[in-house]
């Protein structure tokens, strides 16, 4: 038990690595800096905007087309801890070379950003499938959301330092606002890096499902073409798929777009960064609490609930003008976002066999990542078209209520079921 308690807290100490990048780098400082690097290059404002919504949205597409594949042989080869090692090696050092960007490199900072968020996803991939090994039933929830809050406290942490750096470059030696945004980027690589050790030592490897100890590709697709063959067998996780990829789609956009939304109606980077320190520290006990809210009304309800809130932001943000609206929109961001996110990966792991949860956890990150394709190119086509970004801001109550409608549609007793009944086919002990 002392062993099992170690390996939990020690995956859970990944979301404290990972959320580094997420918040320093994907969510305050890159968005900006991007624009401005583009903007040197001759870019106008709202085309400037619209290009870092393309450049996410390429990134996301990447990820979509490789993560099934990857987790597929990663099951097969029992390689999910490898693979994460190798992705999260990959995200690090592509965000530790974004310090040696020049003025108007946009292209290759465009390049640098896919290869860091490459890294990122796909290592949150295999670090969430390994959720299903560590616990079940409710506490896989209550362990999800340990990790998002966590994830909050470790991103948090880092970023009031590098805000810190941003505000009062010269009381850390500092040469100004830009060489304090580098070393912000170079803290997030070492940040990840030296955080993730713990995962990687203490967390066990699960079984292989084909022959352990190799990477073999071929297997790979072969589980694959299975897996297309047998979709039948999981229609409720089909649905939920499906609302997943609709309502992420609101909620990667928000998160994605704001400090460039911001950006571009006149927001200064300090209150971009503050108001973000905000949605971290309001999201470590809401986070917590939606766990328990959780325990009281089910995942799938908490999860509605959420995309309520979601709902009200996306409106308000089509209204804000000014920094303090930014601020309050931040801090009702970080009351759902973290349950939201932690409750849609338990459920669903709640909802797939152990024994190829890389597999679908590939086919969840798929999920998640398509349909961040979508929003950030509706948001920069619509900038793009009207002049300003309010309108794409708006567009995203679609997304929080159709997925919220079809998520009403999905079975959870029934999928687990399902789930269940492959794993006795596949001789696994009923208690895990």
């Amino acid at each position: 038990m002392n062993a099992l308690r170690r390996a939990r807290r020690a995956w859970c100490l990944y979301d404290w690595a990972n959320s580094a990048f997420a918040t320093s780098v994907m969510a305050a400082l890159f968005p900006p800096f991007f624009r401005e690097l583009a903007m040197a290059a001759g870019l106008a404002p709202q085309d400037a905007t619209a290009a870092w919504g393309y450049v996410t949205a390429g990134a996301l597409l990447l990820v979509a087309l490789t993560a099934p594949l990857l987790g597929a042989v990663a099951d097969a080869g029992g390689q999910r801890k490898r693979f994460l090692a190798v992705a999260a090696g990959v995200g690090v050092l592509a965000t530790a070379l974004f310090a040696l960007l020049g003025a108007a490199s946009w292209r290759t900072a465009a390049a640098l950003f896919v290869a860091a968020n490459l890294g990122f996803a796909v290592s949150i991939l295999f670090y969430e499938s390994l959720l299903p090994s560590l616990a079940s039933g409710p506490e896989m929830d209550r362990l999800s959301t340990r990790g998002y809050g966590l994830g909050y406290a470790g991103g948090g942490l880092l970023l009031v330092v590098n805000l810190a750096w941003v505000l009062r470059p010269e009381w850390f030696g500092l040469a100004g606002t830009a060489a304090a945004v580098k070393a912000s980027f170079v803290s997030v690589a070492v940040w990840w890096g030296v955080f993730a050790v713990p995962l990687l030592k203490f967390v066990p490897e699960p079984a292989a499902t084909g022959a352990g100890g190799r990477v073999d590709w071929g297997a790979g697709f072969r589980r694959l073409a299975a897996t297309f063959r047998e979709i039948r067998r999981y229609r409720q996780l089909t649905i939920f798929l499906a609302a997943y990829w609709i309502y992420n789609d609101g909620i990667g956009t928000i998160v994605k777009m704001a400090t460039a939304y911001g950006a571009e109606i006149g927001v200064e980077l300090t209150h971009l960064m503050g108001a973000l320190v905000l949605t971290q520290a309001v999201g470590i006990p809401c986070t917590l609490l939606f766990g328990r809210l959780a325990g009281r009304v089910g995942a799938r309800r908490a999860v509605l609930a959420a995309l309520a809130v979601y709902l009200m932001i996306s409106v308000g943000g089509y209204f804000m003008a000014s920094a303090w609206q930014f601020y309050v929109l931040a801090g009702l961001v970080g009351t759902v976002q973290g349950g939201a996110q932690a409750l849609s990966r338990s459920l669903f792991g709640s909802m797939v066999p152990r024994h190829r949860s890389a597999e679908f956890f590939g086919f969840y990150s798929t999920s998640g990542k398509l349909a961040g394709v979508a929003g950030p190119v509706v948001f920069g086509l619509v900038g793009q078209a009207t002049g300003t970004s309010r309108l794409g801001i708006l567009a995203l109550v679609v997304f929080f209520v159709a997925g919220g409608w079809l998520l009403t549609r999905v079975d959870v007793a029934a999928g687990r079921a399902a789930a269940r009944r492959v794993e006795a086919s596949a001789g696994l002990p009923a208690d895990g």
